[in-house]
């Protein structure tokens, strides 16, 4: 929306009648006192759902979304496919790929050699899913996913593909799925924000693409649904203890004073920027107390911690993220969100992957289960996945043991857990070779279609005027609920 309608649409009734000279003091003082009345009632939570919201009873009321960041390889985690082994090393057919583009990375290759993976598949679970010897604790977890092997993505590079999955846009300035979704959902936390982002160490081995704030921004959205990112490494926030000398009393006299300033401004200006600011220092001042009860760990039990794996209380390590993931959605917080960097295997794949997932498996695997030990999973919905899948020909030298994959945006492999999902099974299918879906394709605006559903929301009404548009998360093109994953 234009800055100025937005100021004509956010102006109070005072500033109206007092723009175009009338002085209804009456009228307005009634409904001043009216609106008073209706804000004070609404001061008990801090993040208030928008009227009407959720459309209908969710199945979930919070989100953890894992994001495997730069695109982890489908044909040797989930896309089990036996056949392959005997085009090894053999040109992919022409009719597969059928003249569908491909990365500059590997466009100038003479040939494109098939290469199977490497890995074995046992089934597993009472579904009997077939899942990578990479992945031995998720492994444990498959009867409670739904996994995805037709999703589908618009984008063919890290960077707009990134910002596809979780914008619903590959053009940047779009709000994150968890910027609409704490819009529209608020969150039953007073203390901490609606909106949490990690963005966890990885292992050295791992090809690290760069992590954009877009990831977790509000975009045209105020920006009080920004997501707030704690830090790894020492203070999760910064500045959140006092400066020497200042007391909590002093602090909150200070507060007050500000806010009285600030609300003098809306009252005059009517930014809604303003009521943003004014709301981001209360957070804070909440946080003051809030976080650092949240990080200390103090109080797990060990079976708790070891259940997580050795770097459970290594802070900046998956794990730890992971523990503090379900520690927040424990204490009303909306929506979490982990980024976990290095999943870009373009050479040297069966060693870099086989770190990535030690890296993360057990700590993912003992999210889900600690969950639902607790009763917190059919409330949590969980998401796992990249933003791209990988390419079935090698990259550069290809050997029975090494080889690298490219950029394949035509299917990869998400799953997702709790939250109204049906655990046990599996959607989709591709082709021999894991590069043409040939059952059930979804696109990425059909997965943020069924995270909206079983929150209660219907994607196609959740909207907000902006540049002449009521946008949404899922787009302008249809998009549907994959309903067949919903229990």
């Amino acid at each position: 929306m234009h800055p100025i309608f937005e100021h004509q649409l956010l102006q109070t009734r005072r500033q109206f009648f007092g723009n175009v000279g009338l002085r209804a003091g009456g009228i307005a003082l009634g409904m001043m006192a009216a609106e008073s009345g209706a804000r004070a009632a609404t001061t008990e939570r801090v993040h208030p759902p928008l009227p009407g919201f959720p459309h209908f009873t969710p199945k979930a009321k919070a989100v953890i979304y894992l994001h495997m960041n730069g695109g982890p390889s489908q044909l040797d985690l989930f896309d089990y496919k036996p056949r392959l082994h005997q085009f090894f090393d053999k040109d992919l057919p022409d009719s597969v790929r059928n003249g569908q583009r491909i990365t500059t990375m590997t466009s100038g290759q003479s040939r494109f050699p098939v290469a199977p993976s490497k890995f074995k598949f046992p089934q597993c679970g009472q579904s009997g899913m077939r899942v990578s010897e990479l992945l031995p604790f998720t492994q444990k977890i498959v009867d409670d996913i739904a996994l995805i092997r037709s999703v589908h993505t618009n984008a063919i590079n890290h960077d707009p593909a990134c910002t596809f999955v979780m914008t619903g846009h590959e053009i940047p300035g779009k709000p994150s799925i968890g910027s609409w979704l704490s819009y529209g959902l608020g969150s039953e936390s007073n203390d901490l924000p609606a909106f949490v982002v990690f963005t966890p160490a990885w292992p050295s081995s791992g090809n690290g693409q760069a992590l954009f704030t877009r990831m977790w921004s509000s975009g045209f959205l105020p920006s009080r649904y920004n997501g707030v990112a704690l830090r790894g490494k020492g203070d999760p926030v910064l500045y959140i203890e006092n400066p020497p000398g200042v007391t909590s009393t002093d602090r909150r006299l200070m507060l007050d004073s500000l806010r009285r300033l600030n609300q003098r401004e809306f009252d005059r200006l009517g930014d809604p920027e303003t009521q943003t600011r004014i709301s981001q220092y209360e957070m804070a001042f909440r946080m003051q107390s809030s976080v650092p009860e949240l990080v200390d760990l103090s109080n797990e039990p060990k079976h708790i911690l070891d259940l997580y794996g050795p770097k459970a209380t290594t802070p900046g390590s998956f794990s730890h993220s992971a523990l503090l993931a379900r520690r927040l959605v424990e204490r009303g917080v909306r929506v979490v969100q982990l980024l976990h960097r290095g999943w870009d295997q373009h050479g040297a794949l069966p060693t870099a992957l086989k770190n990535q997932c030690e890296d993360t498996d057990q700590g993912t695997a003992a999210l889900v289960m600690d969950l639902k030990q607790r009763g917190l999973l059919d409330s949590t919905l969980v998401v796992w996945g990249g933003e791209f899948g990988r390419t079935v020909y090698s990259q550069g030298t290809l050997t029975p043991d090494n080889y690298g994959r490219d950029h394949h945006p035509r299917n990869f492999c998400m799953w997702m857990a709790g939250g109204g999902i049906k655990g046990g099974v599996v959607h989709g299918e591709t082709d021999d070779f894991s590069y043409n879906i040939i059952d059930k394709p979804v696109h990425v605006n059909d997965l943020n279609a069924t995270i909206l559903h079983c929150l209660g929301i219907d994607h196609e009404k959740f909207t907000f005027k902006f540049q002449g548009l009521d946008q949404k998360l899922t787009g302008v093109e249809h998009a549907k609920p994959v309903m067949e994953i919903v229990a």
